[in-house]
């Protein structure tokens, strides 16, 4: 396990469009009909990631929270499922039930959309307005494995709360830190 913060992509960039495989439903969906006009939470995360497994709960809470004021979350796995098969559609879908997952999960086969998003770890978070425009993107809280910081969510949380009370999220935002996405044809 490599520790990689992400690239934090420049607030304002809009949204890029996509149209994936979730894994849940079975159906493939496209960021216009998951989109909200609130916020829409972007997740870039995997079954096998020793820092997504850590936040697991708290990302169900947090959707749970935060869902009922019309925020949209996503979820997408972009890993080489060649290399490590535990992430895979099927074993995605697996996990997302055994999890309580309360957003679609979408595998990106391509990895075109973790490129277009600039994602480079698991997890890697980011927030855009109803306007499909970056507010936030970084980490969920400042826990990792191997920490006695409990996972509370607090950056997501703080960063929702600012934009469902009509105000701008914070522009200190911390990158997050997680495993590398595991590209293909690379020997990460």
């Amino acid at each position: 396990m490599v520790d990689t913060p992400s690239v934090m992509l420049p607030l304002g960039t809009e949204a890029h469009s996509f149209s994936l495989y979730d894994t849940v439903s079975k159906n493939t969906v496209s960021l216009e009909e998951l989109r909200s006009d609130e916020a829409t939470v972007i997740m870039f995360i995997c079954n096998h990631c020793p820092f997504v497994k850590r936040i697991n709960q708290q990302l169900v809470s947090i959707a749970n929270d935060y869902k009922p004021s019309g925020v949209s979350f996503v979820a997408i796995s972009s890993n080489d499922v060649e290399r490590y098969p535990q992430d895979s559609p099927e074993n995605m879908g697996v996990h997302a039930r055994a999890e309580g997952y309360a957003f679609p999960y979408l595998y990106d086969e391509t990895q075109a959309v973790a490129r277009s998003y600039k994602a480079v770890c698991t997890p890697d978070f980011y927030i855009f307005d109803a306007a499909l425009r970056c507010v936030y993107r970084g980490q969920l809280d400042d826990s990792r494995p191997g920490s006695d910081i409990p996972v509370t969510g607090k950056d997501i949380r703080n960063a929702l709360d600012a934009i469902l009370s009509g105000e701008r999220p914070t522009e200190d935002q911390k990158p997050s830190l997680g495993c590398g996405i595991k590209w293909k044809n690379t020997a990460q």
